[in-house]
């Protein structure tokens, strides 16, 4: 049994606010108590003292969706139309990606990720190269770096993808399941079905991913809508918009974590709404795609739980939670003229505990029971002054260098001097080395 260890800062936040002088402590992973620093020292006089001056603990942030292996073509195709995007970055680099440069590119992912305060992944991935050799890869990096992953195993079936992406409908459930299996119980690693959208799963295969994720008692991903043309796939192909398309499938129910839901008619706000559906909603690479604005005030109002999520490295370019806190408040913000229709509140609640209960994981928050999954800001750092406004500043001013400790299950993974799991210079170097390898690919 791991020693219990009492976390002591200048401010916590808790209950919905920064708590001067507070305390946590963590016990195997968990956050046992979380108080005035004098009553939670009284009651755990045994626990090792770690004071934290100048900081603030705040909960360690979600990243509702992201692709790892895309941090490798981070800065490839940029400035393109969606789909000459696609081309040119993913298909083009996809036949040179082994198992050594998708478990690369999760470990700059996530160790980029953690840097920057998310303690929390769901890692979309879809290049699995017929086996499950290629998602073992991703779980071993992010064991690795240590940070908590929701691992969204892609179903995937358009015959016009690269075929490293492609399987059959039984493949695909089968080593789904095998993987969801065998990772059943490890508190770090969650796996869940992920067809891939209307576009690249057949209705087939995505009314496959419904039925393994009610077989396993857990979500399943999906994107929904991202682009026009989707829309205008599904309007062709099937006479509906793609959320009544997904219904008269049978799967739109409160299992569903859509992503983008960037295209939407009223009646399908409406709709998504009634049946309890999540939205991992990535706003900078909505914008860096120039796929359109999400309507998130009018989801919000219909009941729908939306996460932030950074989606892939190569079309972003950045992955931080944070950012994707201060872009969400100010897309919306411009794109409805109006200065009130979303909060710092509502965005920093997005970016942590929606993430986590639309994940169903016990994290997203400082409190009791929950997962000691926490960061410590340096609230003497200039983008975060003046102090007296910290929670907003926080939300809309913070840069990353105020990041000064993360901590993912009870574990230090994170100081000011880098990564303490797996050091920067050699995530640097392999992928250095996989493009010289690949020379003028």
């Amino acid at each position: 049994m791991s020693k219990r260890k009492l976390y002591a800062a200048d401010y916590v936040y808790a209950n919905g606010s920064f708590q001067k002088d507070f305390a946590l402590v963590e016990e195997n992973g968990v956050i046992m108590e979380v108080g005035p620093l004098p009553e939670v020292s009284a009651s755990f006089p045994e626990a090792e003292l770690i004071r934290w001056e100048g900081k603030a603990i705040v909960p360690g942030t979600v990243n509702a969706h992201n692709h790892s292996f895309q941090s490798l073509l981070r800065g490839i195709a940029i400035d393109k139309p969606f789909l000459e995007w696609r081309d040119q970055a993913l298909y083009r680099y996809t036949p040179l990606l082994d198992e050594e440069a998708i478990y690369t590119g999760a470990l700059l992912a996530f160790g980029e990720m953690i840097r920057y305060g998310v303690t929390t992944v769901s890692d979309f991935f879809y290049v699995h190269n017929g086996s499950t050799a290629y998602d073992e890869a991703v779980i071993q990096a992010a064991k690795d770096v240590g940070i908590r992953l929701v691992f969204a195993r892609t179903m995937y079936d358009w015959n016009g993808a690269p075929a490293a992406y492609r399987e059959t409908v039984v493949e695909a459930v089968e080593r789904t399941r095998s993987l969801a299996v065998k990772y059943q119980g490890d508190p770090m690693v969650t796996v869940h079905p992920a067809p891939h959208s209307p576009h690249a799963a057949s209705p087939e295969m995505i009314k496959a991913g419904h039925r393994l994720a009610v077989e396993l008692d857990t979500p399943f991903h999906i994107h929904v809508a991202e682009e026009m043309f989707e829309v205008e796939e599904t309007l062709r192909d099937y006479g509906l918009r793609p959320i009544h398309y997904l219904d008269s499938l049978g799967v739109l129910d409160e299992r569903m974590i859509a992503i983008h839901l960037v295209w939407l008619d009223d009646s399908e706000v409406e709709l998504i709404g009634s049946r309890g559906i999540s939205l991992a909603y990535c706003p900078s690479s909505n914008m860096f795609l120039a796929d359109g604005v999400t309507r998130i005030p009018d989801l919000l109002k219909s009941g729908v739980k939306v996460s932030l999520g950074t989606d892939g490295g190569c079309s972003n370019n950045r992955i931080s939670v944070f950012e994707e806190m201060r872009m969400c408040a100010l897309l919306q913000k411009v794109s409805r003229l109006d200065g009130t229709c979303i909060t710092a509140n509502d965005v920093f609640r997005m970016g942590t505990a929606s993430g986590a209960e639309m994940l169903r994981l016990q994290t997203g928050s400082i409190e009791a029971g929950k997962a000691a999954d926490f960061t410590a800001l340096n609230i003497q750092d200039l983008s975060l002054a003046p102090k007296r406004e910290l929670f907003a500043n926080m939300v809309y001013a913070m840069q990353p260098n105020a990041i000064a400790h993360v901590v993912i299950d009870g574990k230090p993974v994170f100081s000011k001097d880098g990564l303490l799991t797996v050091a920067e210079q050699d995530i640097s170097s392999r992928v250095n080395r996989l493009f010289e390898r690949w020379g003028g690919a």
